[in-house]
């Protein structure tokens, strides 16, 4: 099998479509021979042209030199039969997601390449072995899943499917490094890594604004500003498409023999239904202009409607409120005397059985998550039949110090720390079951979907026992197997271990 860092490599890129041309770009930008065949009459052709024409405007902007982008070009070879694959040391597949079409075209490309010839998909979601399952040479077909737009978005991920040889893998992440990719290396499974670990915050989300705690805009303010998301969930999901995210999900949640973990909730599929597709149809979560801006956005934040409050106390000692209240400018009360607000910073906890554990009054009960970042933005929870004086009150002193407010209802773990723990025990999950390594599951978390944290570093900087105890708690109030935590999360909480460490 011959190495992809070799000056005289080629690879074959099949299908002309968005996606196949920005891996052809990216295979040209790494100096390797790149076939780029397509069905359809001229389109490799046209494929090559735009592609250059992306590669001219590079040496416009300063970014490539007029003689690397003609460099470049010069790499770019557009085939009329697929006969001439035969060249190729490696065959990138990028047609339409059908398992029937890639069966078909995977027989017709092992027609024509030597034998040790890698055959590469990159599909999103196709189980790898399901395309090798025709295959007569099924240890030498991967995954080599790229991510829109492949020219700017770093990440692929390498498939390694149950008859995939091991020779295979470390060939074709050299090639993604060749191509200025960052490789992580994957089990075939659905979704594989990046598609399954992005379903949590989405259906976490999801669920928070179906048990109607939040609106889509005040997730996607709470997590925007107090998590260091760039996007919350409502505002991805319009991005990317209800028709995209929709399907996905329910797949892979089959995929998973309907793991509840994984499940998503009626307005997902309202949606769906309705054609409302986000962006794409001015409609979605949000409504939408021509342009792709949103159109009248609903305020996430809480308008207080009282004085600010002076004076507070507190439900149960706890030093970070205290430091909280400090910096908000409060006086603690020794003894509330039955009339100021009664703070509380519950992890996981939710107001009603906090009131339950402490004894408190629920009717001034304000609870605080000081879990994630409070320096923009802090999320108030009250109890059912809460005094809305207090909240009032509460909302005010913090909005006095420069802060917004979003106030939700009760919800054991607020909106941040569910989420963040859904996520983080989804990555925990993918870590147990040896998806990637923990290392490649934050990485292609990070690179794939722009979070600020992966998975298991969110766990790290929750502490593991603090997670671990936002999801047990969810798992009780709830009575709900969704949040049911994971054996890897348990056993390092248990051990004090570090998330790290190896199973």
């Amino acid at each position: 099998m011959k190495q992809s860092d070799d000056d005289d490599y080629c690879v074959a890129v099949i299908g002309a479509g968005v996606m196949g041309q920005g891996i052809a770009q990216v295979c040209a930008m790494g100096s390797i021979q790149t076939l780029i065949f397509d069905a359809a009459d001229g389109a490799a052709a046209k494929a090559r042209e735009q592609v250059i024409a992306r590669l001219n405007r590079l040496a416009e902007k300063g970014t490539l030199s007029a003689a690397e982008a003609e460099a470049m070009a010069a790499c770019l070879e557009p085939v009329d039969a697929i006969e001439a694959i035969a060249l190729a040391d490696t065959v990138v597949e990028a047609v339409f997601e059908d398992l029937d079409l890639k069966q078909s075209l995977f027989r017709e490309i092992e027609s024509h390449v030597r034998d040790d010839c890698i055959i590469a998909s990159n599909t999103s979601s196709i189980p790898i072995a399901s395309m090798a399952s025709v295959c007569a040479h099924k240890g030498r077909v991967a995954g080599m899943h790229f991510f829109n737009p492949v020219p700017l978005m770093k990440l692929v991920e390498i498939i390694r499917a149950p008859e995939t040889d091991a020779s295979v893998i470390p060939v074709l992440s050299a090639l993604g490094k060749r191509m200025g990719r960052t490789p992580v290396v994957v089990k075939d499974a659905p979704g594989f890594l990046v598609n399954l670990g992005g379903r949590a915050y989405t259906t976490e989300g999801l669920r928070v604004a179906h048990d109607a705690i939040a609106s889509p805009a005040e997730i996607d303010a709470i997590m925007r500003d107090c998590c260091g998301f760039p996007m919350g969930p409502f505002e991805l999901m319009d991005l990317t498409g209800i028709d995209v995210n929709y399907p996905v999900t329910t797949y892979i949640y089959s995929g998973y023999m309907n793991d509840p973990r994984l499940r998503t909730s009626p307005l997902h599929k309202a949606l769906f239904d309705s054609g409302r597709f986000g962006r794409k149809t001015k409609a979605g979560h949000y409504l939408y202009d021509d342009n792709g801006k949103m159109i009248d956005p609903p305020s996430p934040d809480f308008a207080a409607d009282a004085a600010p409050a002076t004076v507070v106390a507190l439900a149960e000692p706890d030093e970070r409120l205290k430091g909280f209240c400090a910096e908000i400018g409060v006086e603690i009360a020794a003894d509330d005397r039955g009339e100021v607000p009664v703070l509380a910073a519950p992890i996981g906890e939710d107001c009603t059985h906090l009131t339950l554990r402490t004894g408190c009054d629920p009717r001034r009960l304000v609870a605080l998550d000081l879990v994630c970042d409070t320096t923009t933005r802090v999320t108030l929870m009250t109890a059912p039949g809460a005094d809305g004086k207090a909240l009032h009150q509460v909302a005010a002193t913090i909005v006095r110090s420069g802060r917004a407010v979003t106030a939700i209802k009760d919800s054991p773990g607020f909106v941040a720390q569910r989420i963040r723990a859904m996520v983080a025990n989804l990555g925990c999950y993918m870590a147990e079951i040896e998806l990637a390594s923990p290392d490649d599951i934050d990485l292609a978390m990070k690179l794939g979907l722009n979070y600020p944290q992966g998975p298991l570093e969110m766990v790290a900087d929750f502490g593991a026992p603090e997670c671990l105890r936002v999801l047990e708690q969810l798992q009780s109030i709830t009575a709900e197997e969704r949040y049911r935590p994971t054996l890897w999360l348990k056993r390092r909480a248990a051990l004090g271990l570090d998330i790290e460490t190896p199973a």
